[in-house]
């Protein structure tokens, strides 16, 4: 595994007084741990065990949920998958959600000594599902951003053309200008950091996303009505948090069937939010996650939006 630069935390301090908020007291350290698919890099927000897990989505990498995690002033692991960030390159067997839950509970486990709440989003939602199956005792709850087993192509749309843009860049400005084309409501700053913290530079001088170092893409097929069943069946509480913009990959289908598949649990909708929740909307996302951690697990299931 390639080792992350010494300075990729350098931003955390402008996040924080851009928010408000107090520097993080907790450590935050990046770590490589075995699995049998190659090493999984981390970023481990305190010494205790996590209370807190995160899969970033297509594309991203562990530093998406950084604003969240200062948020949450809380033990936690932000996982870089397979094939994006500093992680090792995504296997040819990685070819579905199941295999890569093994590795991530390969990998996970000597951190995991109590349950903690394991949030997903996009594909990491869908993975995040796959692992709440394969480990359901290391779980108090599943929250899932802006994603269902209901997602397809179409409704990624605006995603997959953005992931499947040039091959590599001129310049590191060049990559900005994409990713302003692509996130309209994005600030300029925050993107420039988010550009900064997932592209590095090739030998021949040209830049790249961290994604497309690798020739194997993570891109896993699963069956949509299997995923539902998984879902379904899951013995833990489970939210969905929503966008309700256009670009949300969660539509009116996907709440139903949500509703239908988890009677008794929480649906929220996050005013003016679109796919990328934790960028576009921490606040909530955090306040949130906040509620159902696991100290306030047994206070009474919170009502949310079931439609």
């Amino acid at each position: 595994m390639v080792s992350a630069p010494s300075d990729e935390f350098r931003f955390l301090s402008t996040l924080a007084v851009e928010r408000g908020l107090r520097p993080s007291v907790l450590p935050v350290e990046r770590r490589a741990l075995a699995t049998r698919g190659g090493d999984l890099s981390v970023l481990q927000w305190g010494e205790a065990a996590p209370t807190f897990v995160f899969l970033h989505g297509l594309g991203q990498n562990a530093h998406t949920f950084d604003t969240v995690a200062l948020m949450l002033a809380a033990p936690l692991v932000s996982v870089d998958l397979p094939g994006h960030g500093w992680s090792d390159a995504a296997t040819d067997a990685m070819t579905s959600l199941e295999t890569i839950a093994d590795v991530l509970s390969d990998g996970l486990e000597p951190l995991l000594t109590s349950p903690a709440v394991l949030v997903g989003m996009s594909l990491g939602g869908l993975c995040a599902i796959a692992l709440a199956q394969r480990q359901p005792t290391w779980w108090s709850h599943l929250v899932l951003l802006d994603i269902t087993p209901g997602a397809r192509s179409e409704k990624a749309r605006g995603v997959l053309d953005f992931l499947d843009g040039p091959d590599s860049f001129d310049s590191h400005e060049d990559m900005v200008a994409r990713a302003l084309a692509h996130n309209p409501t994005r600030s300029r700053e925050s993107l420039e950091r988010g550009v900064a913290l997932n592209a590095r530079q090739r030998e021949d001088g040209k830049w790249v996303w961290h994604h497309q170092v690798h020739t194997s893409r993570l891109r896993p097929q699963f069956d949509a009505a299997q995923l539902w069943s998984t879902l379904h069946d899951l013995p833990l509480p489970v939210s969905l948090l929503h966008g309700t913009r256009s670009d949300s990959m969660v539509d009116s289908d996907d709440r139903r069937a949500f509703a239908e598949e988890r009677p008794t649990d929480v649906v929220v909708a996050i005013e003016g939010a679109g796919h990328a929740l934790q960028s576009e909307s921490p606040e909530a996302v955090a306040s949130y996650l906040d509620s159902v951690r696991p100290s306030a697990a047994l206070r009474e299931h919170p009502e949310g939006e079931n439609a």
